[in-house]
């Protein structure tokens, strides 16, 4: 099971984007609610989430997905139950994937050491123990991470290519037309 975790404030492109493809793709993805069962974009955009965080199965995990937007970050951030969740996730040998803000997250929770990483220019040093990469967007082990909403489908392409295979990321990018 893949989670995308949704705090209030969160970034929608960078959110809507990676469940839009990566259901197209057939990964069986759910929206978790960190804080509410609707939850607010940063650009007022609402909502739904399909489980609310204490409902997740966490035995079923196989990657946590942490959209960014600066209020959404801080808000995932300062949640101990998503660290735990993400802790988790990781230990069970599953993946994080990050985006703008939000691996700041993954850095200050000591996640990034020794891993190459990138995110949103001016959080480059909360990501502790990484090397910034100069790409959008940088798979390193199990942890995916990625620069800003301006890439967002190449963040859940690769996701989906961690999950699936580059077969079907070309399959996605022929249906939405990225050529």
């Amino acid at each position: 099971m893949v989670y995308l975790l949704l705090a209030d404030g969160f970034e929608e492109v960078e959110a809507l984007t990676v469940v839009d493809y990566v259901r197209r793709a057939g990964v069986e993805l759910t929206t978790v609610g960190v804080t509410g069962r609707v939850v607010t974009g940063a650009h007022d955009i609402p909502v739904t989430a399909d489980v609310l965080l204490e409902q997740v199965q966490k035995e079923r995990m196989e990657m946590v997905i942490l959209p960014g937007g600066g209020k959404g970050t801080e808000n995932l951030k300062k949640s101990v139950a998503v660290q735990k969740l993400i802790r988790a996730c990781l230990e069970r040998d599953g993946m994080a994937a990050a985006i703008c803000a939000a691996p700041s997250i993954l850095g200050e929770m000591g996640l990034l050491q020794g891993k190459q990483a990138i995110c949103y220019p001016g959080f480059e040093e909360k990501l502790k123990g990484a090397t910034v990469a100069d790409q959008p967007v940088v798979r390193d082990g199990n942890i995916i991470t990625a620069k800003s909403a301006g890439v967002a489908n190449r963040f859940a392409y690769a996701i989906i290519s961690a999950l699936v295979d580059e077969e079907k990321v070309e399959e996605i990018r022929q249906q939405v037309y990225d050529r």
